[in-house]
């Protein structure tokens, strides 16, 4: 007979990673620490009472995230407005998510819509902003944006898909919440009410196409910004 598996309470120093990870990933999500602002390994050790091993630690962890960028011989920074790799992960994201979105209206079934019609009631009934959070969007919208999104491609039926899905937009939750900034007037809850009823329609022409201008929109709101040419 196999004996069960145990898996080993974590260090004191992973508990301590993960709370500085935690504490430095919301400070970058609501603003406290400014696009292209240094990540200073010793100041945030200081600042958090903990060793430089624990604080780098974290920060490689939100590196992985892309809510930190490593700089050549200059330790750390949140990314800059410009940062190149927002642009090639919204190019990525055009890619692939018109192709699942596209799946998702021939696979998905009655529980497919069913999901897609709770999760967009959802997010239609989130409030953006909570004045404690800040001016970012607030943590509850995040969560019904991320979740109305992942449910429109889920009917696709391809675990590898949305894990892609997954990884890319966790790199990019930053840069749309910095666009949403940049770009105060867009009609983002007309956009998802398009998305809902084109999907539902089983119009994949149409669905795709809002999809595609949808995630063009948060990449230029970033563009925009910097007087380049908007992709």
């Amino acid at each position: 007979m196999s004996q069960p598996l145990h898996t080993s309470p974590p260090s004191g120093k992973q508990m301590l990673s993960e709370q500085v990870h935690a504490h430095l990933r919301d400070a970058i999500m609501h603003g406290r620490h400014a696009p292209g602002a240094a990540l200073k390994p010793q100041d945030l050790a200081k600042q958090q009472g903990v060793s430089l091993a624990v604080v780098r630690e974290a920060l490689v962890r939100l590196v992985g995230e892309g809510l930190a960028e490593r700089l050549p011989n200059r330790g750390f920074a949140v990314p800059a407005f410009s940062d190149l790799r927002w642009q090639q992960i919204a190019e990525a994201r055009r890619t692939i998510e018109p192709v699942m979105l596209r799946m998702s209206i021939e696979r998905g079934d009655v529980d497919w819509e069913a999901r897609l019609r709770a999760a967009h009631h959802r997010l239609a009934r989130t409030p953006t902003h909570v004045p404690d959070e800040g001016e970012y969007y607030s943590d509850a919208w995040a969560e019904a944006h991320r979740d109305f999104h992942r449910t429109l491609l889920d009917g696709c039926g391809n675990p590898v898909l949305l894990e892609t899905f997954d990884r890319l937009w966790t790199a990019s939750e930053l840069a749309r919440r910095l666009s949403a900034l940049r770009a105060p007037g867009r009609d983002a809850v007309g956009e998802h009410r398009r998305l809902e009823e084109a999907a539902l329609a089983r119009d994949a022409d149409t669905a795709t196409e809002v999809l595609t201008r949808h995630l063009t929109l948060t990449a230029a709101g970033l563009t925009d910004h910097n007087d380049a040419a908007p992709t």
